[in-house]
């Protein structure tokens, strides 16, 4: 019992710490100028960067759901599009969105993490608050906007992805008609599923940028310390992902 008090109670100071840092993260930047600078360089670092993973894990993951289905659905009595129907649904509703943002939880969120702790162990994080600066908007506030910014596009860039490696197999493995698997993509589209990835990418992207910055940003101790705040971002916004994708979509499907 005591136990689960000292839990509950580390529990709760945590998330009372990450929502006061993130009170101090939203004020408005002091120097306009400053942020957008820092804002272009996070683009580039966080998402410009992240675009050949995306693009390659997509490209096979979409191949091999296409094989995947194929395989265990074939039947005389189910039509020959449905692989590509199948395909489609798993690429727009969940792969493109909710798999794809843990991915790059483990890529984004531990660089995110090591970054922020490593400045606060050589003590720079100090320097700022020294100076005056606001260093939780200064340092956290660009690379929140900046995924935020990033991640739908990722998201659209990793469906057209998929969508290329379900054809290759096709193409290039005979696996299906190319034919059946085009009329499968189109059949009974529904253009509000797209919009369903991107609005749940906006969430992850929140999550996989806060709470990776809150990890690094409150690092108490040397390297060792910067190393777990490392791991435990990339654990806890994975967590929190998967939460929010059950809520999001219980609210947006159903």
């Amino acid at each position: 019992m005591q136990a689960n008090r000292v839990v509950m109670k580390k529990a709760l100071k945590t998330v009372g710490r990450y929502i006061l840092l993130m009170g101090r993260t939203f004020s408005r930047p002091e120097r306009m100028r400053m942020f957008f600078k820092s804002y272009i360089k996070e683009l580039e670092q966080l998402g410009v960067n992240s675009i050949g993973i995306v693009l390659l894990i997509s490209f096979f993951i979409g191949a091999v759901i296409t094989i995947q289905i194929k395989l265990n659905i074939e039947s005389p009595w189910m039509p020959r599009w449905t692989a590509g129907y199948v395909t489609r649904e798993i690429l727009l509703l969940e792969f493109s969105s909710s798999i794809m943002c843990l991915i790059l939880a483990g890529k984004v969120g531990s660089n995110i993490a090591s970054e922020l702790g490593s400045m606060r162990v050589t003590q720079q994080i100090d320097v700022l608050e020294i100076m005056g600066v606001n260093s939780a908007s200064y340092l956290i506030l660009p690379k929140i906007t900046a995924l935020v910014t990033m991640i739908p596009m990722l998201v659209t860039f990793s469906a057209f992805s998929g969508i290329i490696g379900a054809f290759a197999t096709c193409w290039f493995g005979g696996v299906m008609s190319a034919t059946d698997l085009e009329y499968g993509f189109q059949y009974m589209f529904v253009e509000y599923f797209i919009w369903c990835g991107i609005i749940k990418s906006l969430f992850f992207a929140f999550i996989i940028a806060s709470v990776s910055s809150f990890f690094g940003y409150t690092v108490d101790g040397g390297s060792i310390e910067v190393g777990k705040a490392s791991t435990d971002a990339v654990v806890t916004s994975s967590v929190l992902i998967l939460f929010s994708d059950l809520i999001l979509t219980k609210l947006l499907m159903g």
